[in-house]
């Protein structure tokens, strides 16, 4: 890839999806995308850039996105913000929601991990909760990553990052080469592809969302979009996990940090009165 191509890419990603890729990241621009030109049926990556340039195909555009948007992702990845979901946060909500279940969203879900740990939480501390009733939902922008992550299926190496046995043994069996997650932990998400930098569509408020590991991948005005878009499906009382240290430009005109809690935040309520 020549420097005008790498520079083509980077700006349809910045454009679709707010993504900030370097250009002159050579090696992982082609890592990412040597396999969705094999897939595609290019000869080589320029090739496929060629169409790029020359096509108007939505479907090509969104499989280069989405590829390059894919990042690292794990069980339980980080541990403290999963704590707080069980030790604080779904305790906070069960008081305060009592006619309605408690609505969590796992808003950038990779291949699944992440929403599966806090099924997970949910599954074993339900005696805790006083009967409340939990609904997940996961989203990603990619649909090849929501495909694995609806398919429950997990290498060794997948199930070994953030997995303690004792978990493994009791969430997961054995299929071949792969574990499989129990039934009835898949069976407590919903899926949606979702595009984070869009305007979002009407509907319930989330109490829970966790979007982590996902702003500093942004170019900085969708930074500012996606916390808006974010607190705008948080429920006035409800949580927002980030990424410990997270924190883009404009946050706290959406938002208000939770003491002692980093990562974790709730709606700002003067911006909640500004935007109504």
């Amino acid at each position: 890839m020549n420097i005008e191509d790498r520079v083509l890419v980077a700006e349809l990603c910045a454009a679709r999806a707010g993504l900030k890729i370097d250009p002159e990241k050579t090696y992982f621009l082609e890592s990412r995308l040597a396999p969705v030109a094999r897939r595609e049926g290019f000869v080589s990556i320029v090739d496929m850039v060629d169409a790029l340039r020359n096509r108007s195909e939505e479907r090509l555009v969104w499989a280069v996105v989405e590829a390059l948007a894919a990042g690292e992702t794990a069980f339980f990845r980080d541990r403290e913000p999963f704590r707080l979901f069980r030790d604080v946060v779904l305790p906070t909500l069960a008081k305060r929601v009592e006619s309605r279940p408690i609505r969590v969203w796992s808003a950038a879900c990779g291949s699944g991990q992440e929403v599966y740990s806090l099924a997970i939480e949910v599954d074993e501390h339900r005696a805790q909760l006083g009967g409340a009733k939990i609904e997940l939902f996961a989203s990603d922008l990619s649909e090849r990553a929501l495909e694995k992550a609806q398919s429950g299926l997990f290498t060794q190496f997948e199930v070994q990052r953030g997995l303690p046995i004792r978990r493994l043994v009791a969430h997961f069996e054995k299929v071949d080469e792969m574990w499989a997650i129990a039934p009835k932990i898949r069976q407590m998400v919903r899926w949606r592809r979702v595009n984070l930098v869009s305007e979002f569509s009407g509907g319930a408020q989330f109490d829970v969302i966790f979007c982590r590991h996902v702003l500093g991948s942004l170019i900085e005005p969708m930074q500012v979009r996606v916390i808006e878009n974010l607190a705008r499906a948080l429920a006035p009382d409800g949580f927002l996990f980030l990424s410990e240290g997270e924190a883009p430009t404009g946050f706290a005109k959406a938002l208000t940090p939770v003491a002692g809690a980093p990562g974790l935040f709730v709606r700002n309520p003067a911006w909640r009165a500004a935007a109504a």
